[in-house]
């Protein structure tokens, strides 16, 4: 795996170094710490915080690539992202307060939305990624649980427990759908043949080919609650969401149920986009 990792020299881009070092110590794998500027004489600063990183870095781990860009810092990481080939960018995301307005800084959302490929958002510390939560939505053409085990397959190792979860909300329910599959249990739902259990039975047929070991699972109620309730009381170390493409100036941004799952989940959480 190649990855890359932004840092500002903040405590929150501290994190995703470590973050992205104990990504590499798990799954092995090559790292680029890239810091921005905005001013070419502002290159040496630049460099320092570049040293401050490194010295984050476990030593008995190959030593990162260490990168200056100038520029805007969004563009820019972006852009890296492009040239590199990377598998995954790592970012810091500030910790918000509730009084706050429930948004990303813009670079984070800007980045998250436009890279071509998955972006772990470091919320919390974790050694290893083997508890994983999968919040599987369902409704994209591109299924979230293809995409990860596609792009992320260094993660589906022998001693990997991945949980595949889908929120049912009565709100959001299809046309037909009855009242017992709002109260039913994934088991029920994938012995019953539903729409939803059709896309659990998928899912799970696909980490089947993989070596890890899976379970899906399902609550009701409203999509963001119960995939925050689901990822803060297990001890997962990973969260996976997806996001939907947008058409439009809309393709520069989250759409707003990743948006509060980012703000508010305080696991690690891998971002992955769905792409034409």
């Amino acid at each position: 795996m190649r990855i890359l990792i932004a840092t500002g020299g903040s405590g929150h881009s501290d994190l995703a170094v470590q973050l992205g070092n104990s990504l590499i110590d798990a799954v092995g794998g090559k790292a680029t710490i890239l810091t921005v500027v905005r001013h070419e004489d502002e290159r040496s600063h630049g460099e320092s915080l570049l040293k401050r990183a490194e010295r984050l870095w476990q030593p008995h781990l190959p030593g990162p690539e260490l990168k200056v860009r100038v520029g805007e810092a969004a563009p820019q990481i972006i852009a890296e992202s492009r040239e590199g080939p990377y598998d995954l960018v790592v970012i810091g995301e500030r910790v918000h307060h509730r009084i706050l307005s429930r948004l990303l800084s813009p670079t984070s959302e800007r980045v998250i939305a436009q890279v071509p490929c998955p972006v772990l958002v470091a919320k919390a510390l974790t050694r290893e990624f083997k508890h994983i939560l999968v919040c599987d939505s369902g409704s994209d053409q591109q299924p979230l649980i293809s995409r990860f085990t596609s792009m992320m397959s260094e993660l589906l190792t022998p001693d990997a427990e991945i949980t595949v979860l889908h929120v049912m909300s009565q709100m959001g329910a299809a046309p037909g759908v009855r009242g017992w599959q709002l109260r039913a249990d994934a088991e029920s739902l994938m012995r019953a043949h539903t729409p939803e259990g059709r896309i659990l039975v998928h899912d799970m047929e696909l980490l089947e080919q993989s070596r890890a070991h899976s379970e899906a699972k399902v609550r009701h109620g409203r999509v963001v609650d119960e995939i925050l309730a689901e990822a803060e009381g297990d001890a997962y170390d990973l969260v996976v969401i997806g996001t939907h493409r947008m058409e439009g100036w809309q393709r520069f941004l989250l759409d707003d149920i990743a948006r509060q799952i980012i703000h508010d989940v305080h696991r690690p959480i891998l971002v992955i986009q769905q792409r034409k």
